[in-house]
């Protein structure tokens, strides 16, 4: 069973439930925009987020109101799951353009890595750095994991689509990364 993680990088007092550091910052403005899993669910406001890309530019989610956002959490860059992924997005992006959709990467990597990988890769769309995982964390997709006997907290492999009124339209989780294009775009084209 993947348990959510404790708010960090400061542990929150116990009354504050689910969400603690996210709602006290003002990331998350309830847990009613979760559903039974802690993921932020379909028909919720998307928590808005400010976060750099490759480049450290800063992105802001609420500043994509008007166009529809694909926001995939991805567990680390350069990995063969999360290339495929990447590379699939690349290779797909004019399908994403047609649709009129912005697409964001997101993983818990430090800008220098996230960089590193999207010119290794010729990524054509934005990579976002989540280094503290405070955004993965109120989305819902910092969870504990298990391999090979140890337990260790990381970014569950997911998808938003977002519309373009900044409400989830769906949650993909646990997307295949050769599938993702394919579940995606059926989710765009129905918006």
């Amino acid at each position: 069973m993947l348990k959510r993680s404790p708010s960090h990088p400061f542990p929150a007092p116990p009354a504050w439930g689910l969400g603690g550091f996210a709602a006290a910052a003002g990331i998350l403005g309830s847990d009613e925009r979760r559903d039974g899993t802690g993921v932020v669910a379909a028909g919720q406001e998307a928590p808005d987020f400010e976060l750099p890309d490759q480049d450290g530019e800063p992105v802001r989610l609420s500043e994509l109101r008007g166009r529809p956002v694909v926001l995939y959490f991805y567990p680390k860059a350069d990995t063969p799951g999360c290339t495929t992924q990447a590379c699939g997005v690349r290779d797909h992006l004019p399908d994403y353009e047609q649709a009129g959709a912005v697409v964001l990467g997101a993983s818990p990597d430090p800008v220098a890595k996230v960089k590193r990988f999207h010119d290794k890769q010729g990524l054509n769309f934005k990579l976002l750095a989540d280094e503290d995982h405070a955004v993965a964390d109120t989305y819902g997709v910092w969870v504990e994991k298990s391999m090979y006997g140890k337990t260790y907290w990381g970014v569950q492999r997911a998808t938003f689509v977002i519309d373009p009124e900044g409400t989830v339209a769906d949650v993909i989780p646990k997307v295949s990364p050769k599938t993702h294009d394919e579940q995606v775009l059926k989710v765009l084209g129905a918006l």
